[in-house]
């Protein structure tokens, strides 16, 4: 790299269609791509050339790249629109309908500004002083940029703490965090390099995404430099300053659809994924773990515990204490086809734990060593790492071989007896030595450079072989690590969580990251996974609080030898079966807001001010949340509480889902909060569907009714609803159907309709409507006829007969 004492000078070299160059004859070089109204990407390149490899992040609107990259010059996907240009002496400025940039020549540094009331206003602009690395300080690379007062910092991923990550500072490198602080620990599990800049005052912001690989750091205040003013700034270990900004008028929902959408349409999984999936390290460690997993079945019927899925630990695997990826221990599963028919027969599917790393006395390892299936030293011997107990090699999904053997095993030992999803684990690569090298698809680079890659190309491989064993079924898999991309392949969790009223707390607020950051299908390990056993008050809570999340796993490693199972505690275990009831009675609406996900890009979860930006008042630290764009969750996170206290965003009514009371926005309000019933809202102008029909384990019914809470005055409330067989890929061929609800009403009459658009899975002739209990206009229906008006626990329930 050349070392520069002086700012570079830079001047337009080329201007093809979307692309422009500015060198100079110093050997810097800045690439400048405008790829749509809203995305504008920026290059710059210490010496002019590209060091960094292939994108595997960038797939506009695309459900994948290719598995050896996407090249980096590749705009396929983009719209490429006409833009304005206008080149002075000392400047070069760049204007789409949305976004101005402006380069200054003299040391290439960026102003951006958006449009606000029909002119320009900054939103940010690189430090005055040093803003890159220009090849004289070290081979890292750099980014600083101005830090304007009253600027929030949303996103990175799973980050520890507060929601907003003003002042603080966060390293990007994926590890092995068990038991971690969900306020204070960092690093964790994900590479997640892009965040929100929101500026609550003037309601705009933007999204910056740096696409690197390489492990880096985010500083968002916490340092400071006399030299050069407020700053904050991006550092990666290598690789090239790669970034895109996104505008986001109005709201910050805007750069996270756009980025999602960037970076890939998140996968459809099946609908049985969003239903309680039981979980425990205890099970498989023990002698007789088939016995024990029976119990299980046994008493989710003897207590009416509703489950679809079981998280199958790697205790199965196990050779004396060890875990040995694809080994089934026979002793502890003698019938491994019945003990898999038998959870299959109670409408139970398996979820098998898998990791990319083989400990050195693997049953299969001396083959994978003389395949070169493993990352490997310069000097070809496998590069140790510690996992576990023991030391081991990861596997190297850079390699085909890996990706082919990898597949094979995942078909052999798991899909084959009718396992059904994966759940790669340990997949974190910690991998640290200059010596160790991945293949490289041919090119060998230092495989501490492609950690996260790894555990990207891991998640692909598994998705493939379920794909290829069962085509027209959709995959399910589950991932702790993984980094921008990953929400096309899994869903997720905040991994090994510790077990605290804390851990309750901020794991909301790192949901909310995860979903800011484009990754919605997520959750966490209700109970807490590590430490004592949750009291019973801390249980309750948490599963409260699992009922509004993606995925719902109650999981646990007791450190005091307990297991957190739905019945620990029998006192509670009825509210527990309520609450896993409400859930499925949610599940309609949940699954549309994955639908949502995966067809619009919307976020499933997010703070209030996402939704409510002009409410000042929701940009006040709270630990209440959106779930989708109508129902407002209050979880109690703190010990002794009966009652929760809510800000109810301002411009709109609240009903309270359990008594049918209304409530105008803009106020506080404090509402009971007892153990089986959690806090939550209904806002004003929705649809919410709901599943009415008894539920109970091992036989389960689907009757749609929903929940409409109109406008005061004459606006129309609409929502559409999908509705499909949820397992298979008919979806992709236009096979579902559509329930479309809607309400308009004036002084002294409500009109309800509800269409059906399309094949429906089930004949329905009649449906529910529930109304607040305050709504008293005269109710007409558009089509049809209603043959209940009725009071039901604090609402007012419609039956529509069509």
């Amino acid at each position: 790299m050349t070392s520069l004492l002086h700012p570079p000078t830079f001047a337009l070299s080329k201007h093809e269609g979307h692309h422009l160059r500015l060198e100079s004859t110093q050997g810097p070089a800045i690439d400048v791509f405008v790829l749509e109204q809203d995305i504008v990407r920026v290059r710059v390149l210490p010496d002019g050339k590209a060091h960094g490899p292939r994108t595997w992040a960038i797939a506009p609107g695309l459900e994948d790249v290719p598995y050896e990259g996407r090249d980096r010059l590749d705009t396929s996907g983009f719209a490429l629109p006409s833009f304005g240009i206008l080149t002075t002496e000392e400047e070069i400025r760049i204007e789409t309908t949305q976004i101005r940039l402006t380069v200054a020549l003299a040391g290439g540094r960026c102003t951006w500004e958006m449009r606000r009331d029909g002119g320009w206003r900054i939103v940010l602009q690189d430090r005055a002083t040093q803003a890159y690395n220009f090849g004289w300080w070290d081979e890292r690379i750099y980014h600083y940029v101005r830090r304007q007062p009253g600027e929030m910092y949303l996103g990175l991923g799973e980050r520890a703490g507060s929601i907003d990550r003003a002042n603080q500072s966060y390293r990007m490198t994926n590890v092995d965090a068990m038991g971690y602080s969900a306020r204070t620990t960092d690093p964790l599990y994900k590479h997640i390099p892009f965040y929100l800049t929101w500026q609550p005052e003037t309601r705009q912001g933007f999204g910056l995404f740096y696409d690197t690989l390489a492990d880096c750091t985010f500083d968002m205040g916490r340092e400071l430099d006399n030299y050069h003013g407020p700053y904050r700034h991006f550092i990666a270990d290598h690789g090239d300053l790669d970034y895109y900004f996104i505008a986001s008028p109005q709201t910050p929902l805007a750069a996270v659809r756009r980025f999602t959408w960037l970076t890939g349409r998140p996968a459809l999984m099946p609908k049985w994924g969003l239903g309680y999936s039981g979980s425990t390290m205890s099970y498989t460690d023990a002698p007789d773990a088939q016995r024990r997993m029976g119990e299980f079945l046994a008493r989710c019927r003897e207590h009416d515990i509703l489950c679809d899925s079981f998280h199958l630990s790697s205790g199965y695997t196990s050779i004396g204490a060890k875990r040995y990826v694809f080994h089934w221990n026979r002793e502890k599963f003698p019938d491994i086809e019945g003990f898999v028919q038998d959870y299959l027969a109670h409408g139970v599917r398996l979820c098998a734990n898998i990791k990319p790393c083989l400990l050195r006395d693997h049953p299969e390892f001396e083959h994978a060593v003389r395949d070169g299936l493993l990352i490997q030293t310069r000097d070809g011997e496998p590069a140790w790492v510690q996992f576990w107990d023991d030391v081991g090699a990861y596997l190297d999904f850079t390699n085909p071989a890996a990706v082919a053997w990898w597949k094979q095993h995942v078909r052999d030992a798991l899909l084959r007896y009718g396992i059904a999803a994966t759940w790669n684990d340990n997949n974190e690569y910690e991998l640290w030595s200059p010596h160790a090298m991945a293949h490289g698809f041919g090119t060998p680079w230092p495989a501490r450079e492609a950690k996260v890659l790894q555990t990207l190309l891991m998640m692909r491989a598994s998705r493939d072989a379920q794909r290829e064993h069962a085509p027209g079924q959709r995959p399910l898999l589950v991932s702790r690590s993984g980094g921008v991309g990953m929400h096309r392949y899994v869903q997720t969790w905040s991994g090994d969580n510790a077990t605290s009223w804390e851990t309750l707390r901020y794991n909301l607020k790192m949901g909310l990251g995860l979903a800011l950051s484009g990754v919605s299908n997520i959750g966490h390990d209700i109970g807490g996974f590590s430490g004592p056993a949750p009291e019973p008050e801390l249980f309750i809570r948490w599963i409260q609080f699992g009922v509004w999340m993606p995925r719902f796993s109650i999981h646990s490693w007791n450190d005091d030898g307990t297991v957190n199972e739905p019945w620990m505690y029998p006192t509670l275990t009825p509210q527990v079966s309520a609450l896993l009831k409400l859930r499925y009675r949610l599940l309609p609406y949940l699954y549309q807001l994955l639908w949502d996900s995966t067809m619009e890009y919307e976020p499933v979860l997010r703070p209030t001010f996402a939704e409510f930006p002009e409410d000042a008042r929701c940009y006040a630290e709270s630990d209440d949340m959106m779930v989708g764009a109508s129902l407002l969750a209050a979880p109690v996170v703190e010990p002794g509480q009966t009652e929760r206290e809510v800000w109810l965003p301002e411009g709109v009514r609240w009903t309270c889902y359990w008594s049918g009371e209304q409530f105008e926005g803009g106020q506080r309000v404090t509402l009971p909060a007892p153990w089986e019933r959690p806090v939550m809202l209904v806002r004003e102008g929705s649809v919410i569907a709901l599943n009415v029909a008894e539920q109970q384990f091992g036989r389960r019914d689907d009757r749609r009714a929903f929940i409409v809470t109109p406008f005061a005055g004459n606006e129309r409330v609409c929502r559409r609803y999908a509705e499909d067989d949820g397992e298979s890929e008919a979806w992709r061929r236009g096979e579902f159907g559509e329930w479309v609800v809607s309400a308009q009403g004036d002084a002294g009459t409500l009109t309800l309709a509800v269409e059906v658009i399309g094949p429906m899975p089930r004949a329905a002739t009649s449906v529910e409507i529930f109304l607040p209990a305050g709504e008293s206009r005269n109710v007409a229906i558009s089509a049809g006829r209603i043959v209940a008006d009725e009071p039901m626990g604090g609402w007012r329930r419609i039956v529509v007969e069509r």
